[in-house]
């Protein structure tokens, strides 16, 4: 099956520092102004800091009382309102932290998808929806990539092309005790009511139902067919070599218990002995195949549990530490890019053209994938006040978007508005 055509990522590949670096080396912008432009893209960092970080606190508090990892005890109880109401805004801040970050979400198509398509890992696994309240996964950084496998009927490996997805992020929120009191205690690996988050790497499209919290790892059919078919043939080989005279005295036996036969059976210590060692054999018979089942499951639990381990990079309230960092990143990654293409572009540029340079521009150092986000960059510098908006025939009266031409303020400006904008955030945080 063909594979679909990767997206463009919003998420640029590089740290904000080096893109800085680079900015600097650049002869575009002359020596002179490089140490405003420095002090500029500083006071930029700051701002974002700031402002996620209250962010970041709001996700804290908002998670603590969902919270499976919590160590400390609560000073008052929420109601039940109270808690909804924490949870909703636990989803809204979470939901505006990783776009910033550029992550997307991932539709219900694509994780009904995952569940029918063959996984990467050869094991086929089982997930209860109805566990959960509520689902949400977003990912970022769609990728193709190759990967050797082999057929099940096949010691021969081969190459299989597959979407990858750079990040990926898990939310669940569990069903409260009401919906887990019939079943034990002990089967409950997770607390009823709580929600838990996750933050992956290099996960495969069509393995996404690994990351689910209650995945169960299931038999396929070829596996099945791979025990079952030795099994039956084996049965057949030990009924007939070592069980052949056990299993005609037990006939004679049943047989005239139901009164089918007039002559009695009679056992001796020999035919004892042989009895006794035809039911060893089908006690040992049954057992191997029993450990040959149980052994094929555990092989695919480990394949699960390494995948896994490997692949995890934070869980529960440490995902927000590293989503905010994300978040901070781009923003000011994306508000540096589009400054720096202002300042140090000879003439006014409409929207367009400065999406246009800032990709090509991207694309010289390697990322090939990268849809700049320019609404959102042109957003925050207008908000900053670093920008200022031409009429592209001259005529002020013309303010559609066509027709505007952007230009960046003088660099000594641009500084002073970004100290008085860091002073007023100071002043609101404290």
């Amino acid at each position: 099956m063909e594979l679909p055509d990767v997206e463009q990522e919003h998420f640029i590949p590089f740290r904000a520092d080096d893109l800085l670096e680079m900015c600097l080396r650049s002869k575009d912008l002359a020596d002179k102004d490089k140490r405003r432009f420095e002090k500029i893209c500083v006071l930029m960092s700051r701002y974002f800091h700031l402002q996620f970080q209250r962010k970041l606190d709001t996700l804290k508090d908002c998670y603590a009382p969902f919270n499976p990892d919590s160590d400390t005890l609560p000073v008052t109880h929420s109601t039940t309102s109270e808690l909804k109401d924490k949870q909703s805004l636990l989803v809204e801040t979470l939901t505006d932290v990783v776009q910033s970050a550029n992550f997307k979400p991932v539709s219900q198509e694509d994780l009904n998808r995952a569940l029918l398509e063959q996984s990467l890992f050869n094991i086929r696994l089982n997930v209860d929806f109805d566990d959960f309240e509520q689902i949400l996964f977003y990912r970022r950084g769609e990728s193709r990539r190759t990967a050797q496998a082999r057929k099940w009927y096949s010691w021969k490996k081969f190459d299989i092309e597959f979407t990858n997805y750079e990040r990926v992020l898990v939310y669940v929120k569990f069903k409260n005790e009401d919906y887990f009191r019939k079943r034990d205690p002990k089967d409950l690996f997770f607390k009823p009511g709580t929600t838990m988050l996750k933050l992956f790497r290099n996960i495969p499209k069509a393995d996404l139902e690994m990351l689910f919290p209650n995945t169960e790892v299931a038999m396929r059919v070829q596996d099945k067919i791979m025990i079952g078919v030795p099994a039956a043939v084996s049965g057949v080989v030990v009924l007939v070599t070592k069980l052949g005279s056990t299993v005609l005295l037990l006939g004679a036996l049943f047989a005239f218990w139901l009164g089918w036969r007039d002559e009695p059976v009679f056992i001796d210590q020999t035919a004892l002995v042989a009895l006794g060692i035809g039911l060893a054999s089908v006690g040992a018979y049954i057992w191997k195949q029993f450990n040959a089942f149980r052994n094929r499951k555990i092989k695919f639990m480990k394949v699960l549990a390494d995948n896994l381990y490997f692949k995890n990079l934070d869980n529960n309230a440490g995902v927000f530490h590293r989503l905010i960092d994300a978040a901070e990143e781009a923003e000011r990654k994306e508000s540096m890019l589009a400054y720096f293409f202002l300042v140090t572009s000879e003439h006014a540029l409409s929207k367009q053209e400065l999406d246009i340079k800032i990709e090509q521009w991207l694309r010289g150092f390697g990322s090939k994938q990268c849809d700049f986000e320019i609404d959102d960059a042109l957003e925050k510098l207008k908000e900053f006040g670093l920008t200022q908006e031409l009429a592209a025939d001259n005529d002020p009266a013309d303010d559609s978007e066509s027709g505007v031409l952007l230009k960046a303020v003088d660099l000594d400006i641009a500084l002073e508005s970004m100290l008085e904008l860091c002073r007023e955030k100071v002043v609101e945080m404290a």
